[in-house]
């Protein structure tokens, strides 16, 4: 691992002063990514601006239409929300549902969308409710945040404060792990709502995305049985080791079935 300056800002204000302009500085959310990626001299940052101290990017905030989680949340405080579980219980999964309890632990919401890994789970939970992402600059809808393969809509230094997510009539999520990793093979959210039908997919392509198809034939008919005559084509979708693109094609139909049936 290379040297690196440390800064530990306690404001939102500090910490946007500390990445400095040009240099190659990283925020340290949980670090999960980050410092492996590091240690493996995959990633050689210059100064690392630690925002575990910063109270303003934590705790989640409940209204009757939405629920907004601060950046810094960890998974495990997702996962464990009287206020989540009451709101959202499939945002609850999809946060319980991530890594192992040491993970949970020390990952973070903002984090992971910072990230934008392909299979990552939280990306499709925000597109699949249509979130808002804020930041210290802008508020970004989910919609126009995940531009690609580990790319976002965010400029340099900008900084994920918050997401708010509207409260949903129904939601689910269905999950099929690489179970070494435990990342999604695919994973599916689907949701109806203030934002309408929505159904969102991860670990299938370069990044979360929405399927037209599906919501379009959950629209007219909101249950498990739509889901049966779309066909979802792999054509852009991921091929590895683990499974064929032909293969995640058939298993986003088949998740997004079964997460509407769990929705009830």
């Amino acid at each position: 691992m290379n040297a690196f300056d440390y800064h530990r800002p306690a404001t939102v204000g500090q910490a946007s002063e500390m990445f400095v302009a040009g240099a190659e500085r990283r925020y340290l959310a949980g670090g999960q990514s980050l410092l492996p990626a590091m240690k493996f001299g995959l990633s050689a940052p210059e100064g690392l601006v630690d925002l575990g101290r910063v109270p303003d990017l934590k705790g989640i905030t409940r209204t009757a239409q939405t629920l907004r989680v601060g950046a810094m949340t960890s998974h495990a405080s997702v996962a464990a929300s009287a206020d989540v579980l009451a709101a959202i219980p499939a945002l609850a999964r999809v946060a319980d549902g991530i890594g192992d309890p040491a993970v949970r632990s020390r990952g973070t919401l903002g984090g992971s969308l910072g990230l934008n890994d392909p299979a990552a789970c939280y990306p499709a939970a925000v597109l699949g409710l249509g979130a808002t992402v804020h930041t210290n600059r802008r508020t970004i809808p989910a919609d126009a945040f995940f531009k690609g393969l580990y790319e976002t809509a965010l400029d340099e230094g900008e900084l994920i404060t918050a997401v708010e997510f509207p409260v949903p009539e129904k939601a689910a999520w269905m999950k099929f792990k690489q179970p070494a990793s435990r990342f999604s093979l695919v994973g599916v959210f689907v949701s109806r709502g203030p934002a309408g039908v929505r159904v969102a997919v991860t670990g299938a392509g370069a990044c979360a995305f929405r399927v037209p198809q599906l919501e379009a034939a959950l629209t007219k008919n909101w249950s498990a049985a739509a889901c049966e005559g779309v066909k979802v084509s792999s054509d852009g979708l991921n091929t590895d080791l683990h499974a064929s693109a032909a293969y995640r094609a058939h298993l986003i139909t088949v998740l997004a079935r079964r997460a509407v049936a769990a929705a009830g």
